[in-house]
Order: structure tokens, then sequence, then C-alpha cells
């Protein structure tokens, strides 16, 4: 019995506590109202800010490029066989590829590496016929210089020495890559099951959104390419060297054949030393033609490797100009505005009210 009127005491407590938080609300509600001047002048107020601040933001450029990576890392069964066959004979013929370091999304950031930022930002382009970097030409249209004037003298000439810099301008530069990677540099892949790339640049000049772009991806694709093939070169100069060097000498040994030849035209059979000379060169033209064969093969077959381990770096869509433009609207900044200005206003009127009510 003592349980049962418990229940039916909570039951009626928690009965009287919603009532009480309706009723809290509601009153909350009809004060609300009763301010409807004072929250409809800030919403005014807010929505006339929202449309002053539409009109002084200045519009993003956006710059897309988008591009497929094909690389072909399987080596072909002939070219195995032939590579395995040269190996035998201590020549390394650059079959195995040096890309691990840029599978999946190591690519990608690379993109958004600082060393690689920095190279694009140091890029001369040319700009109503005058040639500057792309650093310079940042620093023109963000006003770097108005808000931090102690750095005013600092300048990025075209072709400048990277190891020459400054304190002052690894700094600046350094400031460039946080702001640039961190609010105008997007790299991602269309899917992850694909190998297309986009990337994405967004900024306040149509001119810098489509340069950095499509200078990122130059410098990214030429630096992921000679690190790929970097192994495969250094092994097709050497054996071009080499093919070169026993060319000369076939050359040579060849031209000392005729010259014995031309010393002694009627040598006397009886004294056999004097083709002694003779028989020494046509020995080297045999040896030199031997080698030479042989390394004309090995050398055609590393070209064969490389070309193979040379990835390629296919564009797909480039940034064309007029670029996309994204605007701050006006009816955008009259609705956030407007509400947000409303919302503080009625926030700060509710908090006054709570603050009079636990004083009484």
């Amino acid at each position: 019995m003592a349980q049962a009127n418990n229940e039916k005491s909570n039951t009626v407590q928690d009965d009287v506590t919603v009532k009480d938080v309706i009723l809290k609300l509601l009153e909350w509600w009809r004060y609300l109202l009763s301010k409807w001047k004072t929250i409809l002048f800030a919403g005014i107020l807010g929505a006339a800010l929202g449309v002053t601040y539409s009109l002084i933001k200045k519009p993003l450029y956006i710059a897309e490029l988008s591009f497929a990576l094909d690389d072909d890392k399987a080596g072909g069964g002939g070219l195995g066989a032939a590579a395995g066959l040269a190996s035998q004979f201590g020549i390394d013929l650059g079959s195995s590829g040096g890309g691990g370091a840029f599978t999946g999304d190591n690519l990608l950031e690379l993109m958004k590496s600082r060393s690689m930022v920095e190279k694009t930002l140091l890029a001369p382009i040319n700009i109503d016929h005058k040639q500057q970097t792309l650093a310079q030409f940042y620093i023109s249209f963000t006003e770097f210089y108005k808000h931090k004037p102690d750095l005013k003298n600092i300048n990025f000439l075209p072709n400048i020495d990277r190891s020459k810099f400054t304190l002052q301008q690894d700094s600046v530069l350094g400031i460039f890559y946080n702001t640039i990677a961190k609010s105008n540099l997007s790299v991602d892949k269309v899917d992850k099951k694909l190998s297309i790339i986009t990337v994405k640049v967004t900024s306040e000049n149509e001119l810098f959104s489509k340069f950095f772009t499509e200078m990122l991806v130059k410098n990214v694709s030429d630096f992921y390419i000679d690190t790929r093939t970097k192994k495969s070169s250094r092994n097709v100069s050497v054996l071009q060297r080499q093919t070169d060097s026993v060319r000369r000498e076939l050359n040579s040994a060849i031209t000392g054949v005729a010259s014995t030849s031309d010393v002694n035209p009627n040598p006397n059979p009886s004294l056999q030393i004097i083709r002694v000379p003779s028989m020494r060169r046509q020995v080297d033209v045999q040896a030199n033609t031997a080698i030479l064969t042989e390394l004309v093969k090995n050398l055609e077959l590393s070209k064969v490797s490389l070309r193979r381990e040379t990835p390629l770096v296919q564009v797909i869509d480039r940034p064309i100009l007029p670029l996309e433009k994204q605007r701050f609207g006006k009816f955008k900044g009259i609705l956030f505005g407007g509400f947000i200005f409303g919302f503080i206003t009625a926030l700060f009127l509710l908090s006054k009210k709570l603050l009079k009510d636990s004083l009484k």
C-alpha cells in the first residue's frame, strides 16, 4: 500500500515538473513577444551589416585541374626475362621501380608539401608583359605588407637562389605556405578506387588561382617522374657512355688495320713478323665488335625499361578563364546577418530576465 502511494506521489511530481517546464517556456515566449520591437531592430541591423559585408567581401575564384596517373609498375614477361639475362652479366636494367614512396595517398600529401608549394610560389610567370614570381604576385593582391609593414622591403625576384634566402624571406614563405595549404589549396581523389586526382585552388585573384594550380601540378609531376626514373636513367647514362667508348675503340682499331695494310701493301710472305700489327688490330676489331653488340642490346633494353617505368601524368581538365566565381550574396548576407543578430538579441534578453528572476 505504501509503495503504491509512493509511485502515485512520484507520478504527480513528474507531472508537476513537466507542467512547470511548459509554463516556463510559455512565459519566456510571451516575454520575447513583448520585446519584438527590440528583436526586430536587431534583425534589421544584422541584415544591413550582412548586406554591407557582401558588398565589401571580394569574390573568390576557383581554379580546378584534374589529371589521371597511369603508373605501369608490372614488368612484361619478355622484358623481365631479358632483364634477368642481362643481370647475369652484371648489368642492371633498372626494372624495379622506385615509386613506393609515392603510391596511394602519398602523392596527395606530396602536392600539399611545403617544398612543392614554395617551389610553385617561386616559379616565374608573365603578367601584363612583366616577369615576376607567384610569391610577389601573391603579395600584390593580398596587400600582405599592409598588415606587416616591417617586412615591406622583402621581395622574391625571378630565378633567385633559394639557398641564399634570409631568415625573413623564409619566414614570409612559411606564412604563405600555411595560409595557402589551410585555406586555398585542396587536393583529393574523385573516387578512392580511381587514379584521377583533382587539385582545386581558391583565391581572390583569378590569374593567381589559374597559374598556381597549373604550376603546382607541373612541379609535382616533374618531381614524381624524375624520382621514379632516377635509377633507370642513371643506368641508361652508364650504358650509353660505355657504348660510345667501345665504339670509339672499334673505330680506332679499324683505322689501325687499314693503316697497317697501307704501310705494307705487299708484305713478304716469308716474314711473318710484319703481319703481327695487323693481326693485333684485327683481334681488337673482333673483340670490340662483340662487346659493342652486347652493349647496344643492353642499352636498348635499358631504354625500353626506362620508357615503361616513366609514369604518365595525363591532364584531363585545365582551369579555363573566366574561372568559377564564388560570391557572398546579398540574400545570404540578409539571411545570416538578420538571423544571427536576432538570435543573439533574444538570447541576451532571456539571460537578462533569468538573472532578474534569480535575484528576486
